[in-house]
């Protein structure tokens, strides 16, 4: 029972989202000693549109507030595996059916409501009836759930899956409090070793360490995420003591003006893969020729060395080196500009105009202009759209569909079946994979990782999008910084492990 409430991201390489750290009010703006210093400013290139990532998509949500307000019943570690976080412990039947997760002891909500067994039957019940996020699909899988006391939740699954577990550890675990979720746009309450003091759209979120946190107290005792659209501001910010950390640097180039000893450049990878996402519905692009053009007119290794000065990886799927069923793909599309001529000429789209629907972020404005400047070369003419993001973006191109071609790095983990699903923006025809998809995720282990292999090399062939390059996370931070996570392997940026030395 509820009890009354108190009232009250395998080193590869670097460089995308914005992540600034910077001395907020407190002791770090002293100048004193490190010692004293319980307060960091963080600053990212996407910004949330609002707190709600139940109603809305892209990363920038998830990523602000998964593992720092909103916790999971499991988490994923720096390598990609699965460990403890709500629930401490966990069984699955012999028939790989049901899961019983034994729940942390002493956990309250951010509102100082008990965290109960209740709380992830609401929470995982309302994924399958009220959320609009297109990841919501991931929960249809659960038949049925239990609560044979506040401790303990058994789930029953409609058929065993090699990755609902998994993807427990995304946005879709996320637990809420079940009277905490009537105005998720502005207030979160969740379980996190931090609270949100203050949102402000478009320029901050400001987060509070909870001293009622269950688990081990963060070393900061605030946190403020900045949100910048100019890497080269806030490269300045940085510079000048304003702000303490870039994460996912968004002007690659510019990493080299912080090697001295006043800071440091941690490399890592991601999940993020950049998509030059085609539309396979409607217009020029349904015909699998014209993507086919497509693939053989890009010459990837130049976009990576062009865009974003090197920094990142050539995977040709939309499957990154960390997932078990990884494989290099680099090889389906060679650059081969005379091909692209002649598919063109076949398609009848010479010198043919197209949509091309960009986001105002430094990685998707870089990739559009190598990209139609090496599309003109071979017959095909690119008009540039650019909107803002996230909301024109979500509105237009990932909601109405109303594009050609677009950019756009796909940061969730394991997203494939996701992104190539019929009613996605790219609008893929998912019928040939998904009696695949079904089988993978029943199997056995080896059997999912050759399933799956099977079908990223299905979608990969089938010219669905091209997959430019896997996107590098670049942190770039004052040298006395700690506990820097190199690779974002996961929705979140977690904070709490943050400190100063």
């Amino acid at each position: 029972m509820k009890t009354p409430r108190i009232m009250t991201w395998v080193a590869a390489a670097a460089a995308t989202s914005l992540l600034i750290t910077g001395c907020s009010a407190g002791a770090s703006d002293t100048g004193g000693d490190a010692q004293q210093k319980d307060s960091m400013t963080i600053a990212f290139t996407a910004e949330p549109v609002n707190l709600d990532f139940t109603s809305t998509s892209g990363v920038a949500i998830p990523e602000a507030l998964m593992e720092n307000v909103y916790e999971s019943l499991v988490r994923l570690d720096g390598e990609g595996e699965i460990q403890p976080a709500l629930a401490k412990d966990w069984t699955l039947s012999d028939d790989r059916k049901t899961y019983t997760f034994e729940l942390q002891d002493g956990v309250k909500f951010s509102n100082g409501a008990d965290f109960t067994s209740e709380d992830v039957k609401y929470s995982y019940e309302r994924v399958q009836k009220d959320w609009k996020n297109a990841l919501k699909s991931k929960m249809d899988i659960v038949e049925s759930i239990e609560t044979p006391d506040d401790s303990t939740v058994t789930i029953e699954l409609k058929k065993p899956s090699n990755t609902w577990l998994f993807n427990l550890t995304s946005l879709v675990g996320a637990v809420f409090d079940t009277e905490g979720t009537d105005d998720l746009a502005n207030e979160a309450i969740g379980t996190g070793p931090f609270a949100i003091e203050k949102f402000t759209r478009g320029q901050s979120i400001d987060f509070a360490a909870r001293d009622d946190y269950w688990g081990e107290k963060p070393s900061l005792n605030s946190v403020q995420f900045k949100y910048f659209k100019d890497a080269v501001s806030a490269s300045n910010a940085l510079k000048s003591g304003e702000i303490d950390l870039v994460s996912n640097l968004q002007a690659p180039e510019l990493a080299g003006e912080f090697q001295s000893d006043d800071y440091q450049i941690v490399s890592g990878t991601t999940n993020g893969e950049v998509v030059l996402s085609m539309n396979n519905a409607e217009g020029i692009f349904k015909d699998k020729k014209a993507r086919e053009a497509v693939m053989h007119a890009i010459d990837r290794k130049a976009v990576l060395d062009t865009a974003w000065a090197g920094y990142g990886e050539l995977i040709g799927s939309m499957v990154p080196p960390t997932d078990p069923y990884y494989e290099d793909l680099t090889g389906v599309w060679k650059y081969d500009p005379k091909k692209a001529k002649q598919l063109i000429d076949e398609a009848g789209i010479k010198g043919e105009e197209f949509a091309f629907t960009v986001p105002n972020l430094p990685y998707a404005k870089a990739i559009s202009e190598i990209v139609s400047a090496q599309l003109e070369e071979v017959g095909l003419k690119a008009k540039i759209s650019t909107q803002e993001f996230p909301a024109v973006w979500l509105d237009k191109t990932f909601t109405e569909h109303d594009y050609d071609m677009s950019v756009i790095n796909h940061a969730e983990p394991r997203d494939i079946l996701t992104v190539f699903s019929t009613d996605y923006y790219i609008g893929y025809d998912d019928s040939t994979i998904k009696e695949l998809a079904d089988k993978a995720d029943t199997g056995t282990e080896d059997e999912y990782i050759s399933g799956m292999k099977k079908i990223a090399r299905t979608i990969t062939e089938d010219a669905a999008s091209d997959f430019l390059f896997l996107f590098p996370n670049l942190v770039i931070a004052k040298s006395e910084i700690e506990g820097i996570p190199a690779n974002r392997v996961s929705d979140a940026f977690k904070i709490a492990d943050l400190s100063w030395s």
